[in-house]
């Protein structure tokens, strides 16, 4: 019987583990301020990093499109998975054994996605085993023929799926796997006489996402009497979208985010044939043309965004083969080559040869000195245009220029635009001025097809401005340390002195870089800020005195209820996420923004910089006090009441004591 899992395993569960390395596996993470990282979000496509992970405080936030949460939240949209299963993935991830509410144990729902890739698993295993029987000795065959050893094979999971229609469904359901389970992974079809193996008589590579589990298959024919496709691979399943995985990515990932450097092959065996000769940024696509989906994924592994200096230092190289087939996939990615921020490069084979048969013929060196001698993606499209048309002739060149102005006008790079541009009057023989005003007329016709198209959408339905769903990093950033700010008329006016003005009920709260920018409002929130993010560095009493201040801020003051209503749980892992319980539902994400956004200064001015911030909040409400008392002790009448004005000097001198404090502290 499935049970719950115990509030104190998960609480343990999600202290053991940093949400910076599960996030990792998906996003490149860079550094982005004191204890904050940042990345490409990805729920939602942008071109600068909005995706905020804090692993001190274990949570994540996206300024952009708003998604935000802990761990367990990022592998539940990440994988589309349950809580319990996220829980019970990462404990198996660490090796804790969860305990169950009234002696239960984790639930096993069958076709689910956990028991989709539990039998992806066991088949794997099952593929590989029979590669080394006597009846894949064809397979084998076919390995060798194409350079890889047993050891090539090992290291990319290849195996064998024997020729028989029920030899895979036997052994995993001899497993407990039910033959609903094995169809909706894509393990079995369905014909007229029943279910039967999907992959007979084929070698048979894993296909795995960017974490390293199997989601699916690819499948290459061996026997003449094979009827299907040369190549067939797993069906769309509830784990496996052929156009939202790429093969290698589990093995390339970590040398893809360290060089930089991405390198786009066609088939299975040219990514293995690139990794083994030193190229181990190869990945490839399933059975599908390069699409919009692969390029956000390419982009996350990468990192790839431009900076405020230097631009993108990224490069993505696709490799085409000369054929027809090449060069329509050439198009096709060049149509889409603006998706990135990084530089893009075409490799060609010689002779036609792909990497996998350049490696053959030629040596590992030769797929290296294939990827060293990479042309730029412009440069690559620029001569395919001018190899169609006889440059010898007037009507010739003119042509070209027609079919190539275009490509310059495209250019996002108006400094290589320019480059460009006299490269190709170099090319077609003509003068510069006119190349420079045909690139300009086709700048202005795209310009105006994309109005045209802007139009069209607008006439079917109102268009969203991209500017209200995506708030990029750096905007968050500068919002967060008051350097470009909303202004006040986006929040309900401030109360007087003295106590917070409750929040209308229908006012919508205000996101974090939708806060004011007085000065008063900025020392509320980087106090909560500190406070959310480094506790420890605080310490339980100074927390206490700054939540017991007076805030202004309407919305900052609801948050310092929330925290100061959460002190019993103070120190605890999931102190945000305590914090996020006790405040009103509309307040989570801002608690979330707060407890992710980064901070100023450096790693080793982090315990000054939080003393600092929170010293400023609580002088300023000691100020407050010591006019109030002030007040008070001029109203007061010391023959009359002595023991009041004796009591009122006091606290004047015990308030003294306790500024005078701080300011040594």
């Amino acid at each position: 019987m499935a049970g719950l899992i115990r509030r104190s395993d998960i609480d343990e569960v999600r202290s053991r583990t940093n949400i910076a390395d599960i996030v990792g596996d998906y996003v490149t993470l860079k550094s982005a301020g004191v204890g904050s990282m940042k990345g490409l979000c990805p729920f939602h496509d942008e071109r600068t990093p909005s995706f905020h992970v804090r692993p001190q405080v274990g949570f994540y936030h996206c300024f952009g499109c708003g998604e935000g949460g802990d761990v367990f939240t990022f592998l539940q949209r990440m994988d589309h998975t349950t809580f319990s299963e996220a829980v019970e993935r990462l404990a198996a991830r660490i090796g804790y054994e969860l305990h169950y509410e009234d002696g239960g144990g984790p639930a096993r729902e069958h076709g689910n996605r956990a028991r989709l890739l539990a039998a992806n698993r066991a088949a794997e295993q099952f593929f590989i085993e029979q590669l080394l029987t006597a009846d894949a000795a064809p397979a084998r065959q076919f390995l060798g023929q194409r350079g890889f050893d047993p050891a090539a094979a090992e290291r990319f999971g290849v195996g064998y799926a024997p020729k028989s229609f029920s030899a895979l469904s036997k052994a995993l359901m001899a497993q407990g796997f039910t033959e609903n389970e094995l169809v909706a992974a894509g393990l079995l079809s369905s014909g007229e006489r029943g279910s039967y193996d999907r992959f007979r008589g084929r070698v048979v590579w894993p296909i795995r996402d960017v974490t390293g589990q199997t989601l699916g298959f690819g499948a290459r024919r061996l026997f003449d009497d094979d009827q299907g496709p040369k190549y067939l691979n797993t069906p769309d399943t509830a784990v496996y979208h052929k156009s939202q995985v790429l093969y290698g990515l589990d093995l390339a990932k970590r040398d893809i985010a360290r060089g930089k450097r991405v390198v786009i092959v066609e088939g299975y065996t040219d990514v293995m044939a690139c990794h083994l000769a030193g190229v181990t940024t190869a990945v490839a696509t399933c059975g599908t043309a390069f699409g919009v989906d692969h390029i956000k994924i390419i982009r996350r592994v990468l990192g790839d965004y431009d900076t405020a200096d230097t631009g993108s230092t990224g490069e993505v190289v696709f490799t085409f083969d000369p054929d027809e087939a090449g060069q329509k996939a050439a198009s096709r990615a060049f149509a889409e080559e603006q998706r990135f921020a990084a530089r893009t490069y075409v490799a060609t084979p010689p002779e036609g040869l792909d990497p996998c048969d350049l490696r053959l013929e030629r040596g590992d060196d030769a797929v290296r000195q294939l990827i060293a001698g990479r042309r730029p993606m412009f440069e690559f499209m620029l001569r395919r245009a001018l190899g169609e048309h006889d440059l010898d002739t007037v009507e010739g060149r003119v042509a070209a220029l027609r079919q190539s102005a275009p490509i310059v006008a495209g250019i996002r790079d108006r400094a290589l635009a320019v480059g460009y541009a006299r490269t190709l009057a170099k090319w077609l023989g003509m003068d510069p001025g006119e190349i420079n005003r045909a690139v300009s007329a086709a700048g202005r016709a795209s310009e105006a097809r994309a109005a045209a198209g802007d139009q069209r959408s607008v006439s079917a339905g109102p268009r969203r401005d991209p500017s209200q769903s995506r708030q990029g990093p750096d905007q968050a950033a500068r919002g967060v340390h008051g350097r470009r700010e909303l202004g006040s008329r986006d929040v309900p006016s401030a109360p007087a002195a003295g106590g917070a003005q409750a929040m209308p009920q229908a006012a919508p709260v205000p996101t974090l870089v939708q806060l004011p920018a007085d000065p008063v409002t900025r020392v509320e929130r980087d106090a909560l800020m500190a406070v959310l993010q480094h506790p420890g560095e605080l310490g339980l009493e100074r927390v206490s005195r700054t939540v017991a201040s007076v805030f202004h801020n309407p919305v900052l003051a609801v948050v310092r209820d929330a925290i100061a209503a959460s002190l019993d749980r103070f120190g605890e892992p999931d102190w945000v996420g305590a914090v996020g319980e006790e405040a009103p539902r509309a307040f989570s994400a801002l608690v979330q923004q707060l407890s992710v956004a980064p901070l100023p200064g450096h790693a080793e001015q982090l315990v000054a910089y939080c003393n600092g911030v929170t010293a400023g909040l609580i002088e300023r409400d000691l100020l407050r006090r010591k006019t109030e008392l002030l007040g008070a002790l001029q109203r007061t009448d010391a023959a009359a009441e002595p023991e009041r004005f004796s009591q009122l000097n006091r606290d004047l001198v015990q308030l003294e004591q306790e500024r005078r404090r701080l300011r040594e502290d």
